[in-house]
C-alpha cells in the first residue's frame, strides 16, 4: 500500500493512525483514487483488525479533507445517475464497515473539513477538531445546489435530531468554525494544538474500547422525536412552510431534497436512510441547476478571488491609511469595512457633525456585534479608534489610499478630488465610489491619472461582497494590483470593468427592472410582476428593489445612460417602462422608501407595508394577460442579452467576472449561475437561447434584440467559458 493515500501506522500503544494524503493534488478530495485507495484501506481494517485497538483519522494536509470533486459533479448530467449513485454509496458502505468495525474510531480534525471531507469525520465514533485560525468546518452541499450524499444528512439527523440539523448544519449549508461546530453538536472536542489533538484522541479510544456510534446501540432514539412521535408531528407543517419562505417559488430543488431526507430517513432503519439520500442526492447532482451553481459558486468564484484578473507582476500591498472623503450612507460603511480590515481611516465631511454621525454607522453595527457575541467590547473600541472623524482636510496628510465617496455630481466629486490629493502620500491610489460616472469625466482633476481608479461599493456596504474596479484608459497595472489588494483586504470580491457609463452591474440591472417597469406599463397586475420575479429566483421584487435604491437615484442613471448612448452613437432604445419612474417622481411624488412613498407603502420606521393601490388606479389593466413563463423569462433573458452586450464591448473582461458581478452585485439568481451562464444552460444551449430571446423580441420589443457576437457564437455550437 505504498502508494495508498491513506498512510497506516501502528504506534507501540497498539493505536492505528490513518493519513490521508494525496500526493497528486494539494487537498485530498474524493477523486478516483480516493475512493479506491479507501476500499482498500478498509478491507485491511476488516482483514488486520486484531493487530490494533483504535484508529485515529487524520491527514498530512494543511486541511483535513476538501470534500467531493467538483469537476466530476459539475459535469454530471442525465444520463450519470447511475454512476452517481455507484460512487456515493460505494463511500457510504467503507463509512459504515468503519463505524461497525468494533474498534474506536477518532477523527483528529487538524484543519477545514468541508462537504464529503466533513463526512468522512463523521463516520467516527468521536470528532476532535483543531482550533485553527481560517479552519472551517460543515456540511455546505446545499448552496450549491446538492446535499450531502455520503451519509452526511442521515448521520447528522441521528446526532442531533432533525429540527437542529436542518436549522443548523444541513438546512442552509452553514460553515462554521470549530467553536461552533462544538456548540452546535457536530464535533465533540476542540484543542489548540496538533499535540493536544492526537493525545485527546488517544485518550478517548483508550477509555471506549468498545466504541459505537449512538445509532447502533439497541433502543436508540433520534433527539427531538420523528414524525411518528406526536409532538414532532404537530410542527412538521412549519418544516416546508419555512423552505417555501426561504425559496419564494424559486426553482432550487436542493432545500426540498435536504427536507425530504431528513424526514424520510428518520423514519427508517439507516441502511434504508442512506438509500433515501443517494436517490435524492443523485438527482440533484444530475441536475442543471447543482451544474450551474458549482460552476458559479466555487469554480468562478475561486477564479476571481485567487486573482485572475490581477496583475500578477506586483507585490501584494497593504492599505494602511485610508481617507474616506463623505461621511454619507456609502463613505460611512466603506469607512466601517476598512477599519475592520485594520486599516487607520480618516473619514471626512464638511463639517464635524457630519463625520461623527458617519462614524455612528460603524458604532451602531459594533454594537450589535457586542449584543450577538460576535465581538467582544475591548474589540469594538479596537475597531472605532482607527476610525478618526474629522472636518479638517489636513488629517488625511499621508493617506496610502484615498476613496471619494461625496454625493454622485461630477463637479462636487471633481473639486473634493482637486483638494484632496495635495494632502495624499506622494504614490497613494486615488479611488473614486461613482457608481455611474466614467472616470474620464474624474481623472482630468488629479494630477496622476495612472493612479486613478474606480472602486464601485454596493449597498449595504458592510454586507454586500462585490466590489467593481474600474479601470480607466489611463489607469496603470500597478493601480489595479493595488485596488484588488484593497479588496481582498477588506473581504470584497472584485470584478474589473471597463470604463464606461453605469459599467456593468448597474446595466444589467437597468435592464432587469426596465422589463419590470415596463411590464406595469402594459397592465400587468404589479403582485404578479413581484411574484415573477421572487419565482424567477431573484431575491426581492423588482419593484421593492427599484423603491430600495430610490427612483430619484435610478431616473438619473437612466438619464445618464440616454446620454451616454447618444456620446456613444448608440441607438437608445426606448420601452414603455421608460416613463413610468418619471411618472412614479414627478407625479405622484412616491421616489421610494427613504420618503416613505414608492411603489411601496411604508410605516414611520421605513417597514414595508403593502403595495401602492393607486397602481391599480394608474397602471393595471385586468384584460391584459401575458403569460407568466413569459414575464419571468422577460426578466431573466434581458438581464443576460445585456451581460451578452457587455462581454462583446469588453466592459467586463471575462465569463467569471460577468456570473459572479451578476450574482452578487444584482441577486441575479444564483441557480442560474449567473448571466451567462443562464445563456450556456438554456434548453437547446445558447441556439435555445437566442431562439427565445427572438421569440420575447417579437413580442415585446427591441430590448430583447440579441447581439451579433451572441447569434454567431451560437450557430457555433459555442459556449461562455
Amino acid at each position: 500500500m505504498s502508494d495508498n493515500m491513506f498512510g497506516w501506522e501502528i504506534g507501540d500503544d497498539r493505536i492505528l493512525v490513518l493519513t490521508m494524503d494525496d500526493s497528486t493534488q494539494p487537498t485530498n478530495t474524493m477523486t478516483a483514487k480516493c475512493i479506491a485507495d479507501l476500499q482498500a484501506t478498509v478491507a485491511r481494517l476488516v482483514e488486520e483488525k486484531e493487530s490494533f485497538d483504535g484508529v485515529i483519522l487524520t491527514s498530512g494536509k494543511d486541511t483535513f479533507f476538501a470534500g467531493g470533486d467538483l469537476n466530476l459533479l459539475m459535469n454530471a448530467g442525465a444520463d450519470d445517475v447511475e454512476s452517481i449513485s455507484r460512487g456515493l454509496d460505494a463511500y457510504k458502505a467503507c463509512f459504515r464497515t468503519m463505524e461497525t468495525l468494533g474498534k474506536p474510531v477518532v477523527a483528529a480534525i487538524n484543519g477545514t473539513a468541508l462537504g464529503g471531507g466533513f463526512e468522512f469525520a463523521l463516520s467516527a465514533h468521536y470528532r476532535v477538531a483543531l482550533d485553527k485560525k481560517g479552519s472551517v468546518l460543515g456540511l455546505p452541499e446545499v448552496t450549491l445546489g446538492v446535499l450531502p450524499g455520503a451519509g452526511g444528512v442521515t448521520r447528522v439527523v441521528r446526532m442531533i435530531g432533525i429540527t437542529d440539523a436542518l436549522t443548523h448544519v444541513v438546512g442552509q449549508g452553514q460553515r462554521m468554525k470549530p467553536a461552533k461546530a462544538l456548540e452546535v453538536g457536530i464535533i465533540d472536542q476542540v484543542v489548540t494544538t496538533e499535540d493536544e489533538m492526537f493525545t485527546a484522541a488517544r485518550a478517548w479510544i483508550e477509555a471506549n474500547p468498545g466504541a459505537q456510534q449512538p445509532w447502533d446501540v439497541k433502543g436508540y432514539k433520534i433527539p427531538g422525536g420523528t414524525p411518528a412521535t406526536p409532538s414532532f408531528a404537530a410542527n412538521l407543517p412549519a418544516f416546508p412552510a419555512n423552505v417555501r419562505k426561504q425559496l419564494k417559488g424559486a426553482p432550487m430543488a436542493a432545500p426540498i431534497a435536504v427536507l425530504a431526507v431528513a424526514v424520510e430517513g428518520a423514519q427508517v432503519d439507516i441502511d434504508t436512510a442512506f438509500a433515501i439520500e443517494t436517490r435524492y442526492c443523485a438527482s440533484l447532482i444530475c441536475g442543471k441547476v447543482s451544474g450551474n451553481m458549482i460552476k458559479a459558486l466555487f469554480f468562478d468564484l475561486n477564479s476571481i478571488n485567487k486573482g485572475a484578473s490581477r496583475p500578477g507582476t506586483f507585490p501584494v500591498r497593504k492599505a494602511e491609511k485610508v481617507a474616506v472623503l463623505g461621511a454619507g450612507m456609502m463613505g460611512a460603511a466603506i469607512a466601517y469595512v476598512a477599519a475592520q480590515s485594520g486599516a487607520q481611516v480618516v473619514l471626512r465631511d464638511v463639517t464635524i457633525e457630519a463625520a461623527d454621525k458617519g462614524k455612528d454607522y460603524s458604532r451602531a453595527l459594533l454594537d450589535k456585534s457586542v449584543k450577538r457575541g460576535k465581538i467582544t467590547a475591548e474589540q469594538r473600541e479596537e475597531v472605532l479608534g482607527r476610525i478618526l472623524a474629522t472636518d479638517d482636510i489636513t488629517d488625511v496628510k499621508g493617506a496610502d489610499l484615498l476613496v471619494e465617496a461625496v454625493f454622485e455630481d461630477l463637479t462636487l466629486k471633481k473639486n473634493v478630488l482637486a483638494e484632496v490629493e495635495p494632502y495624499l502620500a506622494d504614490d497613494a491610489l486615488i479611488a473614486t465610489n461613482t457608481s455611474a460616472l466614467p472616470l474620464s469625466q474624474l481623472m482630468t482633476s488629479v494630477s496622476r491619472p495612472a493612479s486613478f481608479i474606480g472602486l464601485h461599493f454596493f449597498s449595504p456596504v458592510d454586507k454586500m461582497p462585490l466590489l467593481e474596479i474600474v479601470v480607466g484608459e489611463n489607469t496603470s497595472d500597478a493601480a489595479l494590483a493595488r485596488a484588488f489588494d484593497f479588496a481582498q483586504q477588506i473581504r470584497k470580491t472584485p470584478i474589473v470593468v471597463k470604463d464606461v457609463y453605469a459599467f456593468y452591474a448597474n446595466r444589467v440591472i437597468f435592464q432587469f427592472v426596465d422589463q419590470a417597469l415596463s411590464m406595469l406599463a402594459e397592465g400587468v397586475h404589479p403582485v404578479s410582476i413581484e411574484q415573477a420575479t421572487t419565482q424567477a429566483g431573484f431575491p426581492v421584487g423588482a419593484l421593492a428593489l427599484l423603491d430600495e435604491i430610490n427612483m430619484k437615484t435610478t431616473l438619473k442613471i437612466q438619464h445618464g445612460a440616454l446620454a451616454a448612448a447618444e456620446a456613444e452613437g448608440v441607438p437608445y432604445i426606448e420601452t414603455p417602462g421608460t416613463p413610468v419612474q418619471e411618472r412614479m417622481v414627478n407625479e405622484f411624488d412616491r421616489p421610494g422608501r427613504l420618503a416613505r412613498r414608492g411603489f411601496y407603502e411604508y410605516a414611520e420606521d421605513g417597514k414595508r407595508l403593502r403595495l401602492w393601490p393607486g397602481l391599480l388606479d394608474h397602471f393595471h389593466q385586468p384584460e391584459v394577460d401575458i403569460p407568466f413563463s413569459d414575464m419571468k423569462e422577460r426578466l431573466l433573458v434581458a438581464s443576460a442579452l445585456e451581460a451578452a452586450r457587455c462581454i462583446e464591448a469588453g466592459i467586463v473582461g471575462t465569463v467569471a467576472d460577468a456570473n459572479i458581478g451578476s450574482i452578487f452585485g444584482i441577486g441575479f439568481p444564483a441557480w442560474t449561475g449567473g448571466t451567462l451562464q443562464y445563456i450556456n444552460q438554456y434548453d437547446g444551449g445558447p441556439l435555445g437561447f437566442v431562439a427565445r430571446a427572438d421569440d420575447l423580441r417579437a413580442k415585446y420589443g427591441e430590448r430583447f434584440a440579441v447581439p451579433a457576437s451572441l447569434r454567431t457564437r451560437a450557430e457555433a455550437g459555442e459556449r461562455y467559458i
